[in-house]
C-alpha cells in the first residue's frame, strides 16, 4: 500500500498545472521551511515571501537522495525538467528518477523561465561535448537532452515529518482555492543536505 501511494505521488508531482478544478488550482512552491504549526506550514519562497500552507489530512511526503549520471541506464524511466540552449538542444537543470509510465510526456514547467519537464523511458546514452546525451522516447515521441556535469540527479525516497524543519528546502505541490489559501496534498524535502531540484 505504501509503494503504491508513493508511487502516486511521484506521478502527480510531475503532472503539469491543469486548469482550476472543484478543490481549486494546482499550484508548485518552492522553497525553504519557516516553521510547522500544527497543521500550517510557513515556507519562505525563492521570491522572499513568507506563505502558509495548509497540510492536508492525507499528505504525503518524500525526500530525495543524491545519484550520479552514471547510474542512469537504457530502460530506465527518469524525468528532467531542462531548457533549449543557442542551438536549439534541450539542456537538463536536473533529472531525477521515476516509476516507469508516471505522467509521461514532455509539457512547460516552471523551475525557469521556459522550461520543460520530460518524462519518458531513456533510449540511448551517449557521450556529449558537454556531459551525455540521453535519448529519450515517451508517447511515440523522442527528444535529446544533454546532461551537464553540474546538473543534480536524484531519487525519490520515503520521507516524514522528521524531515520539515527550519531551514530545510521544500518543494510543494498543493491546491490553491479562490480565497488564496494554499492546501498541500504532497512535500518532497531536503534530505541529509541534498535539496529537492524539481
Amino acid at each position: 500500500m505504501r509503494s503504491s501511494l508513493i508511487g502516486l505521488f511521484f506521478a502527480m508531482i510531475t503532472l503539469p498545472v491543469l486548469a482550476q478544478g472543484p478543490e481549486g488550482t494546482p499550484t508548485r512552491i518552492r522553497g525553504t521551511v519557516e516553521k510547522l504549526d500544527g497543521q500550517t506550514l510557513v515556507v519562505k519562497t525563492r521570491a522572499g515571501e513568507d506563505v502558509s500552507v495548509g497540510l492536508a489530512p492525507n499528505v504525503t511526503i518524500a525526500a530525495v537522495e543524491k545519484r550520479s549520471l552514471s547510474d542512469i541506464k537504457t530502460g530506465d524511466y527518469i524525468a528532467s525538467t531542462s531548457v533549449r540552449g543557442p542551438d536549439g538542444k534541450l539542456r537538463a537543470l536536473e533529472v531525477h528518477f521515476l516509476p516507469p509510465g508516471a505522467g509521461e510526456g514532455q509539457f512547460a514547467w516552471d523551475l525557469a523561465p521556459d522550461s520543460l519537464m520530460t518524462n519518458a523511458t531513456v533510449a540511448g546514452i551517449a557521450a556529449a561535448p558537454q556531459g551525455q546525451a540521453l535519448r529519450v522516447t515517451y508517447k511515440g515521441q523522442e527528444a535529446e537532452i544533454i546532461v551537464p556535469p553540474e546538473a543534480p540527479v536524484v531519487a525519490f525516497v520515503p520521507g516524514d515529518t522528521s524531515l520539515v524543519k527550519p531551514g530545510a528546502a521544500v518543494f510543494i505541490f498543493g491546491q490553491r482555492k479562490p480565497d488564496g489559501s494554499v492546501s498541500a496534498t504532497r512535500l518532497t524535502l531536503e534530505k541529509n543536505g541534498v535539496k529537492p531540484p524539481m
